[in-house]
């Protein structure tokens, strides 16, 4: 474990927050071009905070959190933990090293907390928060573009459910260790979609669409219960069966 250094706060630009930049002399060629960087290219801090993500103020920018590191190559478990934290939060990357959330209580504490590993992991982290510099649209689409992949994975798992269940129907396999191992991979499935919807901040268009399979999937399930049930009142519901 690399050696622990005593840190400050992260540093962050707000109209609520203001302190005086480091000094350039203090600051790496590395630092400096991330830097330059997000001023060119990602954020202008003006207006209020606005913690508002999904229906900002009439004439008020969205706020987004913006986060710029680098962690030493090696070991690579550092960035491993990192990519895992962000992916969790539902934070996109803009390039290798810049990632973005929607200004909100969660993403504050998951950035703050991101930028705050990657410095006791001896890397360097930024974490900006304001406005982008013109229309963001693109970025909530590309947020909802990450969603949406992740939602196809659910519909395709939910696809793969019905199948096994028919399946299993056909084969005459009204168990109840069949239906202990379905209701297994159902629990595992909603537990997925709910962690997917949490970081969905905007409404991806698949939204509605996986939450509905999702059901229909509880549905084919309860039918394929009571098919076991009633095979156990007629003795032959198979092992597990009380």
């Amino acid at each position: 474990m690399p050696r622990r250094r005593t840190l400050g706060r992260p540093s962050v630009l707000s109209s609520c927050q203001s302190s005086a930049a480091p000094q350039s002399s203090r600051r790496s060629p590395a630092a400096r071009r991330a830097l330059s960087l997000l001023v060119l290219f990602l954020i202008r801090a003006n207006g209020g905070y606005n913690c508002s993500v999904m229906h900002p103020h009439e004439g008020q920018p969205r706020n987004w959190f913006v986060l710029v590191y680098k962690l030493p190559p090696e070991p690579s478990r550092y960035r491993a933990s990192v990519w895992r934290k962000l992916r969790a939060a539902g934070a996109i990357y803009l390039q290798n090293g810049v990632a973005a959330l929607p200004a909100d209580p969660g993403s504050e504490r998951v950035m703050r907390g991101v930028a705050q590993e990657v410095r006791e992991y001896e890397g360097t982290a930024y974490l900006m928060r304001g406005p982008l510099v013109g229309d963001d649209e693109a970025l909530v689409g590309a947020l909802n573009a990450a969603r949406d992949d992740e939602y196809s994975e659910i519909l395709d798992r939910c696809r793969d459910f019905h199948v096994e269940l028919a399946r299993e129907r056909k084969a005459g396999k009204f168990t109840f260790a069949e239906l202990e191992e379905n209701e297994e991979d159902l629990a595992k499935l909603e537990a997925w979609f709910g962690k997917v919807r949490a970081r969905d901040r905007f409404g991806a268009p698949l939204v509605d669409e996986a939450e509905r399979e999702v059901g229909a999937c509880r549905e084919d399930l309860e039918v394929f219960a009571r098919s076991v049930f009633e095979a156990a009142d007629h003795g032959s519901a198979g092992p597990g069966a009380p």
